[in-house]
């Protein structure tokens, strides 16, 4: 066995154990850094800036609302459904110290998809933004939710000001499709009933779950980690360990572009940062390059959290070479693999390195990363603090230093399990703890860990998990279609794009658009089709079952890359 190959590859000062018990639950982190820090700016988005004293007051105002004016409970879900905007912190730690669980949704998701988290959670409340709410009518009736309540853009800004920007995104930018909720309730008006009132903190176990968090499962289904207490406050601490030793405390500026909902940005800027009490930079639309060169250009920025996609169209960007980065000392990547020519550029533009980190949604989720002072290109890093990793043959045995295996994961930051489904949670943590990856990687001899496959067909597109079984569920629902398969293929800005290959009913006819049109309408963006391709038949088993690495390797011979 291998174990604890790393700890002496650890760089000075940083620790190889963390305690993760050093906190009961992650409201006893956020009471003690907004007590530490409360003049400190804690989030700004679009000009607005609010202190981790000020995060306190309004997630209470919040807490006492859902406590006192909703039926709501002690561990009920609440699904939040907001991107990166001042109200997700305070909804989010609002929610926590109610005692409530919280379940992250994407803002981008169809009503189909929302449907399937809302129902296999359980939730019972969902915060939404307006320019989502007419797919919340939709979908609400369907499922269990009783509480819904609606934000605008602009709502933690001052009443002047909130008229005008929730004004403009409404009516100039028609941003906000007609929605019809009778039931649902302003967040304004629910901070306005909470303010004043007594919030009764909850103090769940450390082995309480704290936060939902969905990723595709090989069946194509969403599952839930359940991730605890425990797990959120270790990875926190790890993060801290490892990525944090190299930034100081109160003093921080660092830039969120990934959304917070995903849970490696969760984690980073809702848990790390906010422990140590630094300032986070929340950018709502990083797809709009310019607004977000004009967000950074005021503020001289010490890190910088993003993924491969991101660092390749900034570098190339003249507006955000010309920024000032003699502060910038921190740029962690994760969510997908860097490409080297990227992670060059940026260095070369910004003169801060790219560290490279992995992690999985079940591990909280950072695993390891690339200490910042011993940065190696091309791999994962090492494992974080109070983590071990193995490499495993196809029997479950061990396999050495240098040898290519699925790579394993164990540590206090590994999910309690997935959500109502024990079957799926046994299939990947063995008794001992492990947990089973599904990538296939080697431990190097000097400790650092390379990835080099991927054990499943999952396909990931800009750092967001696409699992096939859910496309081809959603394309054999369009008639004329026999037989299809979704598999990923190279791609030069998202790392992987989507392609389909279609086999038509006899006798039927279905054209390129017609799949690409269904796709759109009930798939969110990430997961839509890029590339079409009509076949006579595909490549199965003796059994029936498409042989999807089949038609992968085909494409990459096409691209010379087999």
């Amino acid at each position: 066995m291998t174990e604890n190959f790393w700890t002496d590859k650890y760089p000075e000062g940083v620790a190889a154990e963390i305690d993760p018990d050093q906190y009961p639950n992650v409201q006893a982190v956020l009471k003690q850094s907004c007590q530490r820090f409360a003049d400190k700016p804690a989030f700004t988005n679009l000009g607005k800036t609010i202190t981790y004293g000020q995060l306190y007051e309004l997630s209470g105002h919040f807490a006492a609302y859902l406590q006192q004016h909703t039926d709501l409970k002690p561990g009920d879900r609440i699904a939040v459904q907001l991107p990166n905007v001042l109200q997700y912190p305070v909804v989010v730690f609002g929610a926590m110290r109610a005692g409530l669980v919280v379940v992250n949704t994407n803002p981008l998701y169809t009503a189909r998809e929302m449907e399937h988290q809302f129902k296999d959670s359980g939730a019972k409340a969902l915060v939404c933004l307006a320019n989502m709410a007419h797919l919340a009518e939709q979908v609400v009736p369907k499922t269990d939710v009783k509480t819904v309540i609606v934000t605008e853009v602009g709502d933690m800004f001052s009443p002047l000001k909130r008229l005008l920007v929730n004004a403009v995104v409404k009516y100039v930018k028609k941003m906000v499709p007609a929605y019809n909720l009778p039931s649902a309730v302003k967040f304004t008006d629910a901070l306005s009933q909470g303010r004043g009132k007594a919030v009764s903190e909850a103090s769940p176990s450390a082995q309480d779950v704290a936060v939902l968090q969905y990723t595709g499962g090989t069946t194509g289904v969403a599952k839930g980690a359940m991730l605890t207490h425990r797990n959120l406050i270790a990875n926190m601490l790890q993060c801290r360990e490892l990525m944090g030793s190299n930034l100081g405390e109160g003093s921080e500026i660092i830039v969120a572009p990934l959304p917070l909902y995903h849970i490696y940005a969760f984690t980073f800027h809702c848990m790390a940062m906010m422990h140590c009490g630094n300032h986070n930079i929340l950018i709502t639309n990083p797809r709009d390059l310019p607004a977000l060169v004009k967000d950074l250009s005021r503020f001289q920025f010490s890190g910088f959290v993003g993924l491969n996609t991101l660092f390749v169209a900034l570098s190339n960007h003249e507006g955000f070479q010309k920024l000032d980065f003699s502060k910038l000392k921190v740029t962690l990547s994760g969510g997908m693999a860097l490409q080297q020519a990227a992670a060059e550029r940026w260095k070369q533009v910004t003169g801060c390195a790219i560290c490279e980190g992995y992690g999985l949604t079940e591990t909280s989720p950072v695993a390891s990363v690339n200490p910042v002072t011993h940065n190696q290109l091309g791999t994962i890093g090492i494992p974080a603090p109070s983590t071990l990793f193995k490499v495993i043959d196809d029997q479950g045995n061990d396999l050495a230093l240098g040898e290519t295996g699925e790579l394993c994961i164990k540590g206090p930051q590994v999910m309690k399990g997935y959500w109502q489904r024990q079957e799926a949670t046994d299939e990947v943590i063995d008794a001992n703890g492990w947990f089973k990856t599904g990538d296939i990687g080697i431990i190097q001899p000097d400790g650092y860990i390379r990835i080099v496959d991927r054990k499943k067909d999952m396909i990931l597109v800009s750092g967001f998990n696409v699992y096939p079984n859910e496309l081809e569920e959603v394309l054999v629902t369009l008639p004329g279609v026999l037989q299809c398969a979704a598999i990923g293929v190279p791609d030069e800005r998202s790392g992987e794009s989507i392609k389909v290959f279609v086999v038509v009913k006899p006798g039927m006819t279905l054209t390129k658009e017609q799949v690409m049109q269904h796709m759109h309408d009930n798939l969110t963006g990430y997961k839509r089709p890029k590339q079409v391709e009509f076949r006579e038949s595909l490549p199965t088993t003796n059994v029936g079952k498409i042989l999807r690495r089949e038609l992968r390797d085909e494409e990459l011979k096409k691209l010379g890359k087999k």
